[in-house]
């Protein structure tokens, strides 16, 4: 008989979510679908509000990745103003988006995802965590948690808090860099970097390219920013698209142009909808982004050691990495960006600059904000009256340009592992997985586009369905 498996709840990631696994007659996977099970409504709870407010507003949709949204936002306000910001506030927005990517890459891989492949598998759950890998590698572990402390101090010196900091704002940001906190960072790089070059060693030695199929493999197009040249962009840049052999589908695109582009479906079982290439339709125009994303897209990081990294990596996986495993692989190479990124950017003196913001009033009624949070390219796009009052906001958040990479994963690995009905935890560790491999933020991720489709049961004291109320 076919039946169904669900995994629920998906386990160390941020957010609600289950996974459901569909099983034919012969107890062979037919299918497999990853749910979001949450909704949140901020593009609602933003109407009516400044656009003042914003950067703090939305900062508070996740405390994983609330700079990713404060700088999202102040990007789509300065377009609201007009203004051109001035050049230390862009320098040490970059600052701290450098940072974001150095504690939030940090806190997938360590904490997160690393006690699946470097416990194994098969591990009891009760031993497969962050406090069974503290055991096994206590300075692996130890130097993993001070790896992503140094990416949340960054945020905290620059900011004055590490989590929902309000310090970009329309025009600028309202803090400069002082010296001391300059050369606290300065001091604290060339252990980041040895944590990270020596991790990157342990993880290529530790899993060749035969082993990096475990997650399974599947071929799409990429997306992520780029700068002018073809470098690999965290702020600014202009949009790329590439397809599964690396070769430009969509080139030196400005983020503004965006609806264009990008279309979002939606499917009944999920609230995450399902962003995709409008020219190629839904599902076909799947794409991916975040660190694998961006890695394919750029020509190269721009930096000494990330490059000759870069190249290793692409020497094992040809130009295109399909390989769901290999979003580790590429969060280790982009923290290892960040931080040549960082050593950059403090040796230049203008970071201390105290011209941190342009004064304007509103000068344009809509406004987008484009840039690469950690977990890939994040949108906000707002339009407002005459007063700087929100009318309507929208928000594409990297996980969501992910879903359909994220469901065509978990397929996949379900397909491979599960023959004739056969089940282990092991099995359904790693269909989750290959959804921690993307990391998503599903508390950021969910937002409507119309009308949401909603089904509330109402269930007597008995446990029998009383009413089921559904609006589409």
């Amino acid at each position: 008989m076919s039946r169904e498996i669900h995994i629920e709840p998906v386990t160390r990631i941020e957010g609600h979510a289950k996974i459901t696994v569909f099983l034919d007659d012969a107890g062979d996977v037919k299918d497999a679908q990853f749910h979001v099970t949450e909704l949140r409504g901020f593009e609602r709870f933003c109407q009516g509000r400044t656009l003042w407010e914003m950067p703090g507003l939305t900062a508070r949709i996740c405390g994983i990745c609330p700079v990713s949204h404060i700088l999202a936002s102040a990007k789509a306000c300065d377009a609201l103003l007009a203004v051109n910001v001035p050049e230390t506030a862009v320098m040490l927005r970059r600052l701290m988006n450098l940072g974001q990517f150095v504690q939030s890459h940090a806190l997938s891989f360590f904490y997160l995802s690393a006690p699946d492949f470097l416990l194994g598998w098969d591990t009891e759950p009760a031993v497969r965590n962050v406090v069974g890998l503290v055991q096994k590698d206590p300075e692996l572990a130890r130097k993993g948690i001070r790896l992503r402390a140094y990416g949340q101090e960054i945020i905290n010196r620059l900011g004055g808090k590490k989590i929902h900091p309000a310090w970009a704002v329309p025009g600028g940001v309202n803090q400069p860099l002082s010296v001391e906190d300059r050369d606290w960072i300065l001091d604290g790089l060339p252990e980041a970097k040895e944590t990270t070059l020596a991790t990157i060693k342990l993880f290529r030695e530790s899993f060749d390219p035969a082993a990096r199929e475990v997650l399974s493999t599947f071929n799409s197009m990429y997306m992520g920013l780029v700068s002018e040249d073809g470098l690999w962009e965290h702020y600014d840049g202009r949009l790329r698209i590439v397809d599964p052999c690396g070769d430009r589908v969509l080139d030196d695109v400005h983020p503004h142009t965006y609806p264009e582009m990008i279309h979002e479906a939606s499917e009944p079982w999920t609230y995450l909808k399902f962003p995709h290439y409008a020219p190629m339709g839904y599902p076909g125009g799947m794409y991916r982004v975040g660190p694998l994303g961006r890695v394919h897209v750029c020509d190269r990081f721009g930096t000494p050691e990330a490059d000759r990294e870069l190249e290793i990596f692409r020497e094992t996986s040809s130009r295109c990495s399909g390989r769901v495993f290999d979003y580790h692989y590429t969060r280790l190479l982009e923290i290892l960006a960040s931080i040549e990124r960082i050593e950059r950017l403090l040796a230049d003196d203008r970071i201390l600059s105290t011209r941190i913001r342009a004064d304007a009033g509103v000068n344009q009624l809509e406004g987008v904000g484009v840039h690469e949070a950690p977990r890939g390219t994040l949108i906000h796009h707002y339009w407002v009256d005459e007063d700087g009052i929100i009318e309507k906001a929208n928000y594409i958040v990297s996980t969501g340009h992910n879903n359909l990479g994220m469901n065509r994963a978990v397929q996949e690995i379900a397909k491979t592992f599960i023959q004739k009905g056969e089940i282990t935890e092991g099995i359904l560790n790693r269909i989750e997985g290959g959804i921690r491999a993307y990391d998503p933020c599903l508390s950021c991720s969910v937002h409507a586009v119309g009308q949401m489709p909603l089904v509330v049961d109402v269930v007597g004291s008995d446990g029998e369905l009383v009413e089921r109320m559904t609006q589409e």
